[in-house]
């Protein structure tokens, strides 16, 4: 009985073959869709890891978390030079490189939970290591290499270097009575010292690396706190003052 089923069920397949409501497909396109996926997967992960270890780089050498030491007079500041960019490439490509899971045949033998959690600490693993090793560094100065091709991810680094309405870094170059002026990424800047309070004040020097918030007053920059750093710990803005200088001679 079992026997005449299945008898049944393969004339009925090859009926339907032999009048063209089914068609066969060769094995090498299945063999090159398992390919293509595959390579998209690989690229996806790749991607992923690029842009979290860029992410790291980036509030590694950047002023970005400095601001937030001002506490509320930081915060705006803060927002307005986060890596939006970096965050928004790196969740797009892991939800990429997710949804290839699903899509392998690797997703029918685990599940799907043990192997997001697996890829997702893969990545941040091996993200880390590129950022800490040297290679997002070499990245960012390929960036501002017009000849190559590492001009790709320059508008990721962009928002680290930009002119913005809430916070000033940079070294300082002129000191006078009520103002200063810093070299920063974008050009000179006009640091407007006048709200800044008697015991707060400190004496600056020629080449002090600064962090400032306030607010954007027309070609001024009104500044509510100040403090002298060690330019060292932001060499995305220190880069970034040499270039524009450079340019400028």
């Amino acid at each position: 009985m079992q026997k005449n089923n299945l008898r049944k069920f393969e004339d009925n397949i090859m009926n339907e073959i032999k009048s063209g409501r089914i068609k066969l497909r060769s094995k090498y396109i299945f063999l090159a869709e398992k390919l293509g996926l595959g390579s998209a997967f690989v690229l996806s992960v790749v991607l992923s890891i690029l842009f979290f270890s860029l992410f790291l780089f980036y509030m590694k050498t950047a002023d970005n978390l400095e601001y937030l030491s001002f506490g509320k007079y930081g915060f705006l500041a803060f927002l307005e030079s986060f890596p939006y960019l970096l965050v928004v490439s790196f969740i797009l490509f892991l939800f990429i490189s997710g949804y290839l899971i699903t899509k392998s045949d690797v997703s029918y033998k685990k599940p799907f939970k043990y192997l997001a959690i697996a890829l997702l600490f893969f990545i941040i693993i091996s993200g880390t290591s590129l950022a800490f090793v040297g290679v997002a560094e070499k990245i960012e100065k390929e960036a501002y290499n017009s000849r190559s091709a590492g001009m790709l991810i320059k508008p990721f680094f962009k928002r680290g270097i930009k002119m913005r309405g809430k916070g000033v870094s940079g070294a300082v170059s002129e000191i006078h009575d009520n103002h200063l002026i810093v070299q920063t990424p974008c050009g000179l800047q006009r640091i407007n010292l006048e709200k800044i309070k008697f015991e707060e004040f400190q004496e600056f020097k020629k080449g002090d690396f600064v962090i400032v918030v306030g607010e954007r007053r027309e070609k001024d920059f009104l500044a509510f706190r100040i403090r002298v750093v060690d330019e060292d710990e932001f060499p995305m803005i220190k880069h970034g003052i040499h270039r524009e200088f450079k340019q400028m001679k």
